[in-house]
């Protein structure tokens, strides 16, 4: 019996690619779902490419059960946000309680909550001149970026890196970084 993980991307996927590539001839773990809000998210051709199954849902599906269907049909044991933009419904957090983890693009409780995605992470970041950035690997609870941390891994900025450049080589220890720690967590090393 492998432990089947949902993707929840509302993007690009270039996350979401390196954890279908991660677990792709794994022995225990599988990417069985990739669950966007978006039907243009770019995380669906990405899926397509590892022949892993996408579900598009409507807003009303997150709250009329039909999500939850659809997720018990998978099979699903544990849900990795990549990108994911929108708010976590409670009743997904409480059925899926410490099964859920989401990366920020900093080194968290700075440049968290809402509205600190992507690029305006890392405007803000080097805009203050930070020494160092990073991500956050995290448990989802119901307020953005604030469940407990599971792993940090930081990289250094330089002052005249531009928020592209910080953007760069954020991307770089969330490719490295996501798919073991998810790993570790499934496989109770964590």
């Amino acid at each position: 019996m492998k432990t089947n993980i949902a993707i929840f991307a509302s993007g690009g996927g270039s996350n979401a690619e390196e954890i279908m590539r991660y677990f792709r001839n794994h022995q225990t773990i599988a990417v069985a779902l990739v669950v966007t809000n978006n039907p243009k998210a770019g995380v669906l051709h990405r899926a397509e490419g590892f022949h892993v199954p996408c579900y598009i849902y409507q807003p009303e599906e997150m709250e009329n059960g039909i999500l939850k269907k659809t997720l018990q049909a998978y099979k699903i044991d544990f849900i990795v946000l990549a990108g994911y933009l929108k708010k976590v419904p409670a009743w997904l957090i409480q059925n899926y309680a410490h099964k859920m983890v989401n990366i920020h693009p900093a080194l968290l409780p700075n440049y968290g909550g809402k509205g600190m995605y992507g690029m305006h992470v890392h405007k803000a970041v080097a805009a203050a001149r930070e020494p160092k950035s990073g991500i956050t690997i995290h448990f989802v609870n119901e307020h953005y970026d604030e469940g407990a941390i599971i792993e940090q891994h930081e990289v250094s900025i330089n002052p005249t890196d531009s928020p592209e450049r910080v953007q760069q080589k954020v991307l770089e220890l969330e490719h490295r970084y996501f798919a073991p720690c998810i790993e570790k967590l499934i496989s109770g090393q964590h």
